[in-house]
């Protein structure tokens, strides 16, 4: 059952449980930080809820606690990164940084990123450049996983390949994040350890048969989950994963072919300023008539009016605001498990 929190008590039951597990006080902050945001605007699969993920993979020494990113190229406009695996929320952190102060001097920003470790929601990420101002783009894949096969095949090879756009609107963002995938792989996890099938045949088995079970991830042979458009115009999200793969592996010079073993993200950023072409007042009004057009469309259920993406983002921040932070049962489940792990006190429920 779901339950509400005041976010202060999240972030520092999130700070507290990172440093436990080793993350210098900064990282640590930086992380718990990007975590409750993203939970603020309703991504719960992207929240404190990857707190117990990523606790083990720092006990294994699979995330590095301490030092900073490497600089391996830096054209001005374009740079790449070396994030040594890195927490991937600090390292995005200071990447923003660095493409916004580029793209303000220079119109534009672009970023590959080698070898971070998981950077999160990628709204998350790109609203704190859209209310800066920005058009930011990220795309991001994890060249050691496989779990979504290529169009036509049945063995998983590519990941979900999310990627995501956040630009400014009069009000708040837009945010639009999808991937190349039918589902996420969170929502894969969600539904395993809530014991529930998915509404729609979004998997594939290991023979190539679509299936509402989110467990054929885990069985020999291994299913997958399919690309967007599913069984029947899948090779659109097929596409989409190799165009992904190219940004993020391909201009990064390194991915598959060095068949990296443990979880990673490498990532592409571009960051543009509207100011720089044709302003950015122009660009608000602009965007915003083509939001009310779309949001005064006569919908097909009165009752469910056409949304723009990051309206349901900030509907659910601002009710944050106000009411406190929702978490649903099954992250509740995990995270009050991390927590009595560690000795340290659950907050009360609001």
């Amino acid at each position: 059952m779901s339950q509400t929190f005041d976010r202060t008590a999240l972030y520092t039951l999130a700070r507290s449980l990172l440093e436990q597990g080793g993350l210098p006080a900064d990282k640590a902050a930086t992380v718990a930080e990007l975590l409750i945001q993203t939970d603020e605007i309703g991504v719960t699969t992207h929240g404190i809820s990857m707190v117990s993920y990523y606790l083990p993979e720092l006990a294994k020494d699979l995330m590095t606690k301490e030092g900073s990113h490497e600089v391996l190229a830096d054209n001005k406009v374009t740079l790449l990164w070396d994030g040594n695996y890195l927490p991937g929320h600090w390292v995005m952190r200071h990447a923003l940084e660095t493409c916004m102060t580029r793209a303000a001097e220079f119109g534009m920003a672009a970023m590959a990123i080698r070898r971070s470790h998981h950077i999160g929601c990628l709204s998350a990420l790109t609203r704190i450049a859209a209310e800066k101002g920005y058009v930011c783009y990220i795309a991001t894949s994890d060249p050691s996983g496989e779990w979504v096969a290529p169009y036509g095949g049945c063995e998983p090879l590519l990941t979900p390949n999310p990627w995501a756009v956040g630009y400014p609107g009069r009000d708040h963002p837009v945010l639009i994040d999808t991937c190349a995938s039918i589902t996420t792989l969170s929502k894969v996890r969600e539904h395993i350890n809530s014991g529930t099938e998915f509404a729609h045949a979004w998997m594939l088995d290991g023979s190539g048969h679509a299936t509402t079970d989110p467990t054929v991830i885990n069985q020999s042979p291994k299913g997958s989950i399919l690309p967007v458009g599913g069984a029947d115009h899948g090779h659109k999200g097929f596409a989409m994963g190799l165009m992904v793969e190219m940004l993020t592996q391909a201009l990064a010079g390194h991915g598959r072919v060095e068949a990296p073993t443990r979880w990673g993200a490498n990532v592409f950023l571009q960051v543009i300023d509207p100011e720089a072409f044709g302003g950015r007042e122009a660009f608000v009004s602009q965007v915003e008539h083509l939001n009310e057009a779309c949001r005064n469309s006569r919908p097909i259920d009165p009752a469910r009016p056409v949304r723009i993406p990051g309206d349901r983002a900030a509907s659910a921040a601002a009710r944050a605001r106000t009411e406190g932070v929702t978490l649903p049962g099954e992250v509740l489940t995990r995270i009050r498990a991390c927590a009595a792990e560690g000795g340290l006190a659950f907050p009360e429920p609001l």
